[in-house]
């Protein structure tokens, strides 16, 4: 039976599409807002990483009401890194929403989650989006569409495509780009017209697959899927079915179903729907929550394996607790242990010599999400480097994560950066040039990738875009080099004198001001040499009965480089940690003391 009343549609577009302000439009076009009420821009990136990112990290669902349909909005993160959340909510969806630039169509990103809804069947309604771009070419974004869907193996019935042209910002939706409609509605009567109702057996035994965790501190853990057949109730006792085979049985608590941006609890939820139900304390990603007497089977959810782990330890540092309030070890296990129950898409767990948290994720923005999100609540702590997963194959082999990197670069810059991505591990498997831009795509080890970012920046200007995702696990692939230049390492504690860092700008780049706080083991600067110098930040200028404090007026100094969290891991070697607080990224040896050290190298 088809429940006409009911769309759950996936919105599916790049970073920076204007996919988050297309859910703003379309919730302002049901009239879910009051005409009084004040509403921020980009209503879904209700995280603030998400604000300032201007990325999507945490699936959400909303729901609209249009024509007496409910409308259920599944956001889906952009990103690779963020794919485990991906692959779990497009199996709540009937269709999707692909959100296209008219001026830069279809994107790796995009490729990425549209592979996702093509695999599942999904009915595709393409949204060119920013057609009132200066140089947009919607009808070229199209035909960009339909090449990317052919070779991603799209069959005959998702190639016939609808297509939709918008300009989110403006509010407004067209069935052509020259006529001069200036509201949604197109867009709401698309999603109406060619999305599938969900169809599903009322009568049948009720089953619902959990597809996403919320955790509340007050009701615990609440399991979020779609409800394939039967009817929910409140109260009602069910058997949950583990991913790995066991069951046990329980008692739903409460029952919620989406409403416009928050939660409605209801007594009854009917099959097609997507709801929350509280009361399994012990949900997880791909449970089955069926019927007793009669249990139905559903297909296992498929979650990718982790590909990067980084160590989580207590700062060891001698200004410890100088910025944040929670720096002890008991405590940071018991963060990352309660992060483990709400973020499925990570592998969290002790170290065997209890020293430290390894925290394992999809890539180096998808772990420093997790330790901004820490520090902005308090915490200090210090991680080492990041260190790809391993797996040995069933022959004995070491396998390494491989990833597929694509690259838009000027012309004139695709010779350096081809150069730089051959010397991080890279091997060439595709290479196309235009007029002016040429698309390179390489396949990479997971390791040549750290730090890959700002060298591709480096050698085309700022001109480049790189994106990467995980494609297989591969053949080890050997030793790669680190960093060649040295790091210049602080020799006593105290703050650093405008004096003493003059002298050291000469000598390479620097990572601290006048006044700031340093320590003995801490990295200053970048050397311009290979091997690291230890340096004194606190030298002062000696002043004799003659000379006057005023001749220091002349020093000018160069502004020291900042690190965001992602190039601090990335810049870091084997030997050396981030230091991470409330107010400040440091960098700094794991052995502080020179003498150990040396011993160290000895060994």
């Amino acid at each position: 039976m088809k429940q006409e009343h009911l769309r759950n549609v996936a919105i599916i577009a790049h970073v920076d599409h204007g996919k988050t302000t297309m859910v703003d439009r379309l919730l302002g076009a049901a009239n879910v807002f009051r005409s009084n009420q004040q509403v921020e821009e980009r209503v879904l990136d209700s995280n603030d990483q998400e604000r300032e990112r201007g990325i999507t990290i945490l699936s959400k669902n909303i729901s609209i009401q249009y024509k007496d349909t409910k409308i259920n909005v599944i956001d889906t993160p952009g990103h690779a890194d963020f794919g485990g959340e991906v692959e779990r909510v497009l199996n709540m969806a009937d269709g999707a929403l692909l959100i296209v630039d008219a001026y830069e169509g279809p994107k790796p990103q995009t490729r990425f989650v549209l592979s996702h809804a093509l695999e599942l069947g999904l009915r595709i309604v393409v949204v060119v989006n920013k057609i009132d771009r200066p140089n947009a070419d919607p009808h070229g974004a199209v035909d960009k569409v339909f090449d990317l869907m052919v070779e991603l193996g799209a069959n005959d019935e998702q190639l016939d495509f609808p297509v939709v042209y918008s300009s989110a910002v403006n509010g407004y939706a067209r069935f052509e780009p020259e006529d001069d409609n200036m509201d949604m509605i197109p867009l709401l009567d698309t999603i109406l017209k060619e999305i599938p109702a969900p169809e599903v057996e009322v009568d049948a035994p009720v089953a619902l697959q959990v597809c996403t965790i919320d955790h509340s501190s007050y009701e615990g853990r609440i399991g979020i899927g779609r409800l394939h057949s039967g009817a929910m109730h409140e109260k009602e006792l069910v058997l949950v079915k583990k991913s790995d085979g066991s069951d046990y049985n329980a008692q739903v608590r409460k029952v919620y179903t989406f409403e416009n941006l928050g939660k409605a609890e209801v007594t009854e939820a009917q099959a097609g729907d997507i709801i929350a139900v509280i009361g399994i304390e012990d949900a997880d990603i791909g449970d089955i929550i069926t019927d007793r007497e009669n249990p139905v089977e559903l297909a296992p959810i498929a979650v990718e394996e982790p590909t990067m782990a980084v160590v989580f330890e207590a700062s060891t540092s001698p200004i410890v607790g100088r910025e944040g309030d929670i720096v002890g070890a008991r405590q940071l296990k018991e963060r990352l242990m309660r992060e483990k129950e709400s973020n499925i898409s990570m592998r969290i767990e002790e170290t065997e010599d209890h020293s430290g948290v390894r925290v394992a994720g999809r890539g180096v923005l998808h772990l420093s999400v997790l330790m901004e999100t820490m520090r902005r609540e308090g915490f200090e702590f210090q991680v080492g480097r990041p260190q790809v997963v391993y797996k040995i194959d069933e022959h004995g082999n070491k396998l390494e994560p491989i990833e597929e990197a694509t690259v838009d670069v000027p012309n004139d810059y695709a010779g350096k950066v081809i150069e730089v991505l051959g010397t991080a591990g890279g091997i060439m498997e595709d290479m196309v040039t235009d007029e002016a831009m040429t698309h390179l795509t390489f396949r990479i080890p997971s390791r040549g990738t750290m730090g890959l970012k700002t060298r591709v920046l480096n050698v085309s200007h700022g001109e480049a875009i790189l994106f990467h995702h995980f494609r297989e696990y591969g053949p080890y692939s050997g030793e790669m080099n680190g960093r060649k230049n040295g790091g210049m390492i602080a020799m006593s504690t105290g703050k650093a004198v405008a004096y003493a860092l003059d002298t050291l700008q000469e000598r390479g780049r620097l990572f601290v001001s006048p006044g700031d706080e340093c320590y003995e083991g801490m990295i200053v600067g970048e050397s311009a040499k290979e091997g690291d110098m230890v340096v004194n930040v606190e030298k002062a200028k000696s002043l004799g009965n003659q000379r006057s404090s005023t001749a220091d007026k002349a020093i000018q100094l160069t502004p020291p480089i900042t690190f965001t969290l992602e190039e601090a891991l990335e810049y870091i070697e084997d030997d050396e940690l981030v230091e991470v607080t409330p107010q400040s990224i440091r960098l700094r040896k794991r052995l502080l003391s020179a003498v150990d050290r040396r011993k160290a190298s000895k060994k």
